[in-house]
């Protein structure tokens, strides 16, 4: 059997002109290699002898590496037919064996069939190239466009707000010299009335002097003689006439800055606000996906400090007010419109807008983490001040029992491991808020799909006494 297998290996690899091994194979279509030396050879002879055309119709192709892979291994015959129906090369003995009643074909026709297959599917292939160097394309001039119309708002930008700084240096310099003018009117009008004080008090002297020297005549005759040509006193400088002012020359007008410096301030962080969402909700594609991860999450972590003006009276500020605490004892803030003045809540500072994460921790009984418009009512006890019991917030209720989510009197019971501390994730482009459970792992507690019309503030309630709640500092 051994010897037979190296017979048949050597009949495989040999050349059917030379008989010898092949040397530079070279294969036909219908399966015969011979070496090229040798069919050429035979080709120019019987091309001379007028003979043999039709085996000058074979095209000559390089032979396959693996020469054996085209020799079916069970009957050692060229796999000249292609089975349809098991998918696979077969040869004319294969046929009438355990393919027999398949579906078959030639392999040369199969192979026209498959071509124009790939043919097909190339074509689809190139279309798609197109599509989408279109696309590339497309978006290179949509980055040309964004660059363009970044650059563009930068200058102008600067523009307008050194145009800003230059009028409030020119308002600077006119307040400096109207101080000063007046100052100069003023210290002139004082020295005036000075220099006539002195000279009033030169001229009592004079006139002291003048009545002691004749208070020490002897001679009463001389003494008579002399009274009577004594000049009269000049009129003298009423004191009414001396306006002292208390020490507040010009404190008015620092106060009138001052009061000016934070009407702008006020109109900045408004407008501040305004430009800042208007920048994070441009229209640019293939914005980022939402974070999987809590390291995700913490690259959009902001860094927010809760607004004394609107923390309710029973609250109590700490932690470079970071943190809040319920307190029975009203505290003593003044009066402000902001402040809320029953519900026990307070909001952010920062406003809210793009993509933000913070994270609250909570102690005590109960404690309510929410987001929330800043025209959302203070004064009252009415729902529409209350975080979540209104369309202009919405709250994750925290308690030592579970969660809660409230949006506009609904109210939703959540499932989900109780933890003390709790993340928020805002895209406010997207409309996206969820809530997190954070402990050694980060669970969704709830998720919102919703459109915000404005900036939103992070906001704070406790009722309950020793409740706190801090926004934590997140690394």
């Amino acid at each position: 059997m051994a010897q037979k297998g190296v017979q048949l290996d050597r009949e495989t690899f040999s050349c059917s002109i030379c008989l010898d091994l092949l040397k530079d194979p070279v294969t036909t279509t219908c399966g015969h290699s011979y070496c090229m030396n040798c069919i050429k050879t035979h080709f120019d002879e019987e091309d001379r002898k007028g003979i043999h055309i039709q085996f000058k119709k074979h095209k000559l192709v390089a032979p396959s590496k693996k020469l054996q892979e085209n020799i079916c291994s069970h009957h050692d015959e060229v796999m000249k037919i292609f089975c349809r129906t098991d998918q696979q090369s077969i040869c004319y003995l294969c046929l009438m064996d355990e393919h027999k009643g398949h579906e078959t074909v030639p392999v040369a026709a199969e192979r026209t069939e498959k071509q124009k297959e790939l043919e097909v599917r190339r074509l689809n292939i190139q279309q798609r190239i197109q599509e989408r160097e279109k696309d590339v394309k497309l978006l290179q001039q949509e980055v040309e466009a964004i660059n363009g119309s970044a650059d563009k708002a930068v200058e102008d930008s600067e523009k307008m707000f050194t145009e800003l700084i230059r009028l409030i240096q020119k308002r600077s310099s006119d307040v400096k010299q109207q101080v000063r003018s007046q100052q100069e009117t003023e210290v002139s009008r004082v020295k005036e009335l000075q220099e006539k004080l002195e000279q009033e008090i030169a001229e009592l002297k004079r006139k002291d002097g003048e009545l002691e020297q004749l208070s020490h005549t002897e001679d009463h005759n001389q003494f008579l003689h002399n009274y009577p040509s004594l000049s009269a006193l000049s009129e003298s400088t009423h004191s009414s006439s001396i306006n002292i002012h208390p020490l507040s020359y010009f404190e008015d007008v620092t106060a009138a800055v001052s009061e000016t410096r934070d009407k702008l301030q006020d109109i900045l962080r408004e407008e501040w606000t305004n430009i800042s969402l208007t920048v994070t909700e441009e229209d640019v594609l293939l914005s980022p996906a939402e974070p999987k991860t809590r390291a995700g999450f913490l690259k959009y972590s902001r860094e927010i400090t809760l607004d004394p003006n609107t923390a309710n009276r029973r609250l109590l500020l700490s932690e470079g007010n970071r943190k809040v605490a319920f307190m029975k004892q009203q505290k003593s803030y003044f009066d402000h419109p902001d402040r809320f003045t029953v519900w026990c809540q307070v909001l952010s500072r920062e406003s809210l807008t793009g993509r933000c994460y913070w994270e609250v921790e909570w102690r005590g009984r109960a404690v309510y983490v929410a987001v929330a418009y800043k025209n959302i009512s203070r004064a009252g006890r009415g729902d529409e001040c209350g975080f979540g019991w209104n369309d202009k917030s919405q709250a994750l209720y925290c308690d030592t029992n579970g969660y809660e989510f409230q949006y506009n009197k609904v109210q939703t019971d959540l499932s989900g491991p109780r933890s003390s501390r709790v993340g928020v994730y805002l895209d406010h482009r997207a409309g996206i808020l969820s809530f997190y459970s954070i402990s050694e792992t980060m669970t969704l507690l709830h998720r919102v799909q919703a459109t915000f019309t404005q900036p939103l503030y992070a906001g704070l309630w406790t009722w309950k006494d020793g409740a706190t709640a801090e926004l934590i500092k997140v690394k």
